[in-house]
């Protein structure tokens, strides 16, 4: 197919058109939690511009969207798959994760301006809830397609409004009752290469537009839930309050303290949780969201274990009890070191980088031969309305993933 017959043929155009898709005008910003009104409408236009490229489209049970190039009409196997997410935290940036999925489908575009015919099939993949922002576990749709999260557990998660996983999937024309494992589709991908803007300011400082991904740090999240006595704020005295206001207050403090403690760590309370929220109630209950990151796993769990040491001490004084619920885990991973230096060798300008951040790379780096690239941020700035990438460096991301793609694809 002629690529002037599909417009706009740049990342910039693409992204244009979905700007206006889940704007947040509380906190700025955009959200686009699994499912939502926001997430439906980027999904059918995803589909729709697959579509236009006259790429097969298909939505497993898992609700991965999958949209194939394969004008050699080859089996499908040994696949060179790319493509991120859609799905957004709440209040995030307007290039995490849909820079990958626009970028992908320019980079078609490209192979085909070069008549390009690849000798493997290239698929274009999208991922739901890579940000876990609705039901807290990050990766979802690629940790239910490896395996990695029991399907059952993902039926009965809850979100914020007590809306089932199952009952939401349910709602928006998916059955809940297959998903899980797909060991065939897995093994029908030879190779997974995801392109995603910088969360931080690794290529600002290098001065370089694209960097090639080495490692993410390992992380985690924890819920720590403070239980005390609900109580009015008036007639309550200051003496007679089991207040897990007050505990979660002071193990907020200890988090950043005692994470200090580790060169390079990295742990944020970002979410706290009063219940039941009244501001002139006395909380009952108090849960406190923790992320911790370190690319030593031994120094995540140290960390953990201190801050929740330091929250039954605050809990305890305060007449509370404390419990700590792991959420997920993500041991720290290396990318496969083969596919890096090759990847280096087609784009011998791009340094190497490592991520504090998560991706769905990150999940399928332990079943299959993964990669990342990374395009600048230069506010150094991500999960937030400031994340921001310059047009020229966007149309170079899409020319180095174009590049690999075709290096991969063509053998």
């Amino acid at each position: 197919m002629n690529t002037s017959t599909v417009g706009p043929a740049t990342v910039v155009g693409l992204m244009s058109d979905i700007a206006a898709v889940g704007n947040d005008l509380t906190r700025g910003g955009y959200s686009r939690p699994i499912y939502s009104a926001a997430d439906m409408e980027l999904r059918e236009w995803f589909i729709s511009e697959a579509q236009r490229r006259s790429l097969d489209v298909e939505t497993d049970r898992n609700g991965i969207i999958w949209a194939w190039w394969n004008p050699a009409g080859l089996p499908l196997r040994d696949a060179v798959a790319t493509g991120s997410h859609l799905d957004s935290v709440p209040g995030g940036g307007a290039y995490d994760g849909p820079l990958g999925v626009a970028t992908a489908l320019i980079a078609i575009d490209l192979l085909r301006a070069r008549d390009f015919v690849p000798r493997r099939p290239i698929v274009l993949a999208v991922f739901p809830e890579e940000e876990g922002s609705r039901y807290g576990l990050a990766c979802l749709g690629s940790q239910l397609l490896t395996g990695d999260v029991d399907p059952d557990r993902v039926r009965g998660l809850a979100d914020s409004d007590g809306v089932t996983y199952a009952e939401l999937a349910i709602a928006n024309g998916h059955d809940p009752r297959h998903i899980g494992p797909d060991p065939e589709r897995l093994a029908g991908i030879g190779v997974f290469v995801e392109l995603h803007v910088e969360q931080g300011r690794g290529l600002t400082d290098l001065g370089r537009p694209v960097a090639i991904g080495s490692s993410i740090i390992g992380h985690g999240r924890w819920r720590l839930s403070f239980n005390g006595q609900g109580n009015h704020a008036g007639t309550t005295l200051m003496t007679d309050r089991r207040d897990p206001m007050i505990a979660a207050a002071q193990t907020v403090l200890d988090v950043r303290r005692l994470a200090g403690n580790h060169r390079d760590a990295r742990a944020t309370v970002g979410k706290l949780d009063p219940i039941p929220g009244g501001t002139n109630v006395i909380a009952s209950r108090v849960d406190v969201w923790l992320d911790v990151r370190h690319d030593s796993d031994a120094v995540v769990a140290a960390i953990v274990s201190d801050i929740a040491d330091a929250a039954h001490r605050s809990g305890a004084d305060e007449g509370c009890d404390v419990t700590l619920t792991e959420a997920s885990i993500s041991p720290t991973v290396s990318f496969d070191p083969i596919l890096r230096d090759r990847i280096s060798r087609v784009l011998p300008d791009a340094p190497i980088l490592a991520t504090g951040a998560g991706h769905d790379a990150g999940v399928l780096a332990a079943y299959l031969p993964t990669a990342m690239l990374f395009v600048r941020n230069p506010t150094g700035i991500s999960h937030a309305p400031q994340e921001y990438v310059e047009d020229v460096d966007a149309e170079a991301g899409a020319v180095a993933l174009a590049d690999v793609l075709q290096d991969l694809s063509n053998r």
